[in-house]
């Protein structure tokens, strides 16, 4: 690991390959120079970056803010999934496509959470018979954590939802918490977050990254859950933000990763990360082992 791989505000990372480039995506540029939301850098290696510019046209009427950008390719498609709401209340799911990874993403429409009061990060995932599912964070108040948790449902098509949503994960520790006493829906909760999901399948099990804690600070970190099916039931082989943490390697609240295969055929595990200052998160990459099944940065 060599620092930030981007000098910019590049936060909630996501890289996608694409005939021989890889393309970033990461929440900033709202209202930047070409008016676009989520910037865009490509690069051969995984390690020179260039920016071009903004990826998504706003969507009309009120300013609104944008999160979390992920996209995939579908029959020379590029579908964009975001999510869109006010400061951090009311957001919901959405989806743009492109002819183009470098966009510009022209927003369809489709609000893909119509029945959840908050919906973030969402993430998605192809199984190897070809059926594509979402992944994404919702707000839960039931249970004795009550907060931010994990859902997944299957999809029809790249733009409509094909079946119901499942839970894959609910906070379940101290680490996860995101601030105490927080005011919410009209009641006050001890509010834990749990967020940024990111599936891959290797060695016969589905492996779901995610971030909990709060992202404004050194609690954040990746945790890490596995599965037999895309659906679940989800379980935690260690417990706590095993994957990454703050003060590993002097880092400072990472998270929110996404994995991409890098020019050498190893997994690389992409983040962000505060910088020193803590005025900026930054774009991380770095090589991942997979220790006894369990990822771990490559030492």
């Amino acid at each position: 690991m060599s620092g930030p791989r981007f000098s910019g505000y590049f936060a909630d990372p996501f890289v996608l390959a694409w005939q021989g480039q890889y393309y970033a995506y990461g929440t900033g540029q709202n209202g930047g120079e070409d008016g676009r939301a989520f910037e865009i850098l490509s690069s051969p290696d995984l390690v020179n970056w260039t920016s071009h510019g903004g990826a998504l046209t706003p969507l009309p009427g009120d300013p609104r803010d944008y999160w979390a950008p992920e996209v995939a390719e579908n029959s020379g498609t590029f579908y964009m999934y975001y999510s869109a709401g006010v400061g951090d209340k009311q957001h919901h799911l959405r989806v743009a496509t492109s002819l183009s990874p470098l966009g510009p993403f022209t927003d369809q429409g489709v609000n893909l959470t119509p029945g959840e009061p908050f919906a973030i990060d969402p993430h998605p995932f192809q199984d190897k018979d070809g059926q594509w599912y979402l992944y994404f964070a919702r707000d839960h108040l039931d249970g004795e954590r009550v907060g931010t948790t994990l859902a997944v449902m299957p999809m029809r098509d790249m733009q409509t939802p094909g079946g119901p949503v499942s839970a894959v994960l609910h906070a379940s520790h101290d680490w996860q918490i995101y601030e105490r006493a927080r005011s919410m829906y009209g009641q006050t909760y001890d509010w834990h977050t749990l967020e940024g999901p990111f599936v891959v399948e290797r060695g016969g099990l589905y492996h779901c990254f995610y971030s909990g804690g709060a992202w404004t600070n050194d609690t954040y970190g990746v945790g890490h859950a596995v599965a037999e099916h895309p659906l679940g039931p989800w379980r935690e082989p260690e417990l706590g933000p095993v994957v990454l943490s703050s003060g590993l390697r002097g880092l400072i609240g990472p998270g929110h990763n996404s994995l991409i295969v890098g020019p050498d055929g190893r997994d690389m595990i992409v983040f962000h990360a505060w910088n020193k200052e803590h005025t900026r998160r930054q774009l991380h990459l770095a090589p991942l082992d997979w220790v006894t099944g369990s990822p771990r940065l490559h030492s």
